[in-house]
């Protein structure tokens, strides 16, 4: 029975959760607990093994009523030893396993646990007489147990249903031949075939001209996109039109997928305060109440007269068994778990629970502009020349500059020249942060940047040019100021709307950017952001989140690309990084990444974390009023051993389907 349950008091499936984000206090010293754990949730199958799971209580039940039966018809034969065979045989089915679990525990010296809790509980009913309750105190228990099992492994695999969509085989074409080969065994280089309604096993390039995906498993949106040749298509998504080519470029196991797939599994290891604190609160919490249960039993002798050792050894023993600490351990993780999930199916990867707490109290959200909140498709509007510089020549040098470059506007300038530069022409290049590029081309020194760079260099300018609205990159040659390209970017749709919906949470919003205060402030009261600010420098950026920080009375979040602005994200309280989806460096730096790159998940991942953080503080306070109040009656001798049963497994499971039903949750905007 008990090998297919999670148990409760100590064993949360630590090791399988690979803390690989640096969070060292999460690392706390459970090994001992886990090395010998009880999850296998993840070996049921519910179409067959179900009936297996509960079979030793099944079996446990029938001789249990069986005796109440031979007990209410007071048969002659079924007194003495005979009866108490009978129960102990009832006992067996489930009391063995645990029995067998709490001798291993105690080979880690883990005396205090709730298998000891409940063996002791059902031992001394035996020993004071109570046969048929110390059979039912086990078999609620089990039954208890099992349910909860039940509840953690469907929670998982929703979980991995959702992300591992990753086919095990693939289609490879060879000197004109098709052949079908295992995903893993399948190299760079090669090229596969797929088929109208087939998921693409590795990412790759589309060598066909075109066809349509749906993306939803990562990304959380069912609306196909329609990719054309040479467009980086992913593992996960399906092909659902005409029959297509796809050249491998990443091998199976550093699949895109792989590692958002990886990133949830794992986001458990990173545990949330209250998880922390309630672990750590059952180690001390569980010995405490066997000292407390013994006081019961002990302390009566000294201040009652005619003291009945029996009656006090059965009010301790009901204490023990309300006490469990079962409820919370197993459903505060279970409710985490489910907070997890939820986001992954609305294209939301959080990498630990703990990110699920800070969203639950942001009060502050901090945008980068460029591909944030507009759509970072810039392109040239129009190139003004000083007279004496030939366009052409011009452009030519300002490509060749941006070359190295993979922001935004360098690719809108190699759209507008429409030639990819030669960069051999290139004789020496500086990077000059926050301010531009300067290169050394056929003897030339070439400055490509904004007006800092040029103010840097003492190079003048006309005035009138910082009235334009729009991004300008300016360009010098040898020190002398040669013309500028007018650059423009669009809002992203429905980013007004998205920002609204954060400004109802409470959440205040702010602009932090290195683009020009005029765009700055023309894009933050085009979309309702708060406050914003321009013409920032790397440093710059820093020193602002810093007052922000300082003046915000909750945590603030950072909202970006999730590499460019890594100091920015490693000072916010939570780093939500936008297009996960193409960058392998925002899973690396950010703590919450949007996978479509919709702003209008940031006011659904706040949601999220209030939603999980109220379902979890439901259950703390459920588990322990409930608690409490048993324990009280059962001192007072006002509650029997079966009703304490009764309200330990009914809180357990109210906690646990309070827990899984946030998974259903429906959080749309």
């Amino acid at each position: 029975m008990t090998t297919n349950k999670p148990s409760c008091a100590c064993h949360s499936d630590d090791k399988n959760n690979k803390n690989s984000h640096g969070q060292g206090e999460n690392n706390h010293d459970h090994n001992h607990d886990h090395n010998h754990d009880h999850n296998h949730d993840h070996d049921i199958n519910y179409d067959t093994n179900i009936y297996q799971l509960f079979l030793p209580a099944i079996i446990c039940a029938v001789f249990l009523i069986t005796a109440l039966i031979f007990d209410s018809l007071h048969f002659s034969f079924f007194k003495s030893w005979f009866r108490l065979g009978w129960y102990i045989v009832a006992y067996l089915p489930v009391g063995y396993p645990v029995c067998k679990e709490m001798l291993e525990e105690f080979k880690h010296k883990d005396f205090f646990n709730e298998l000891s809790l409940m063996f002791l509980a059902s031992v001394g009913a035996f020993y004071i007489g109570e046969y048929p309750e110390a059979v039912a105190v086990m078999l609620f228990y089990s039954i208890g147990e099992n349910f909860q099992s039940l509840a953690v492994a469907k929670a998982k695999r929703n979980i991995n249903s959702l992300l591992d969509q990753r086919p095990d085989v693939a289609t490879v074409i060879e000197n004109n031949n098709t052949k079908v080969v295992k995903a893993t065994e399948v190299h760079v280089g090669e090229i596969i075939q797929l088929k109208p309604g087939e998921k693409v096993a590795l990412d790759g390039e589309l060598l066909s001209s075109s066809s349509t995906f749906n993306t939803s498993a990562l990304t959380g949106e069912s609306a196909p996109q329609v990719k054309e040749k040479g467009d980086v298509i992913l593992a996960g998504m399906i092909n659902l039109t005409s029959s297509s080519q796809i050249k491998v470029t990443t091998p199976y196991f550093d699949s895109k997928l792989s590692k958002i797939l990886d990133l949830v599994q794992n986001a458990t290891g990173q545990k949330a305060k209250t998880e922390l604190f309630i672990r750590k609160f059952a180690k001390i919490y569980t010995p405490v109440v066997f000292f407390i249960a013994l006081m019961v039993f002990v302390l009566p002798y000294f201040f009652t007269k005619n003291y009945d050792y029996e009656t006090w050894l059965y009010r301790s023993l009901i204490f023990l068994v309300i006490s469990c600490p079962c409820a919370l351990v197993i459903s505060i993780p279970l409710g985490y778990f489910g907070g997890i999930g939820l986001a992954s199916r609305n294209g939301i990867l959080v990498k630990g629970s703990n990110f699920l707490d800070i969203l639950a109290e942001i009060k502050q959200v901090v945008f980068d502009k460029t591909g944030t909140l507009t759509q970072g498709n810039f392109s040239v509007e129009r190139m003004h020349i000083e007279p004496g510089f030939d366009q052409t020549q011009l452009l030519h040098w300002i490509n060749l500059a941006e070359s190295h470059s993979n922001h935004p506007i360098a690719a809108a300038v190699l759209e507008y020249v429409g030639v990819k530069p030669d960069i051999s022409q290139i004789t020496s290049m500086e990077d000059i942060p926050g301010k531009g590029i300067k290169v050394e081309i056929e003897g030339k020194d070439i400055l490509v940047g904004n007006f800092k760079l040029m103010d840097a260099y003492n190079i003048s300018y006309g005035s009138e040019i910082k009235e334009v609205v729009n991004t300008v990159v300016l360009v010098a040659v040898n020190k002398v100021f040669a013309g500028y390209l007018e650059i423009a970017d669009q809002l992203k749709p429905g980013a007004s709307k998205d920002i609204k919906n954060i400004h109802t949470l409470g959440i205040d919003t702010t602009i932090l950017s290195g683009d020009k205060n005029s765009i700055v402030q023309k894009v933050a009261k085009e979309v309702g952001i708060d406050r914003a600010y321009g013409d920032l420098l790397p440093e710059d950026k820093v020193s602002k989140m810093k007052e922000i920080k300082a003046a915000s009375k909750g945590k603030v979040a950072f909202v970006g690309d999730g590499f460019n602005d890594a100091p920015v994200i490693a000072l916010s309280d939570v780093g939500i990084a936008m297009g996960g989806l193409g960058s392998d460096a925002t899973i690396e730096v950010a703590d919450v990444i949007i996978q479509d790159d919709k702003t209008s998940k940031i006011p659904i991942a706040v949601k999220i974390g209030r939603a999980t953080k109220h379902v979890v503080w439901q259950n703390v306070i459920l588990a322990f009023g409930i608690k409490i109040i048993v324990m009280i009656l059962g001192v007072f001798g006002d509650i029997h051993l079966l009703e304490a049963v009764f309200a330990d497994v009914g809180v357990a499971l109210l906690a646990i389907l309070n827990a899984v039903r946030l998974q259903k949750t429906n959080l749309s905007n």
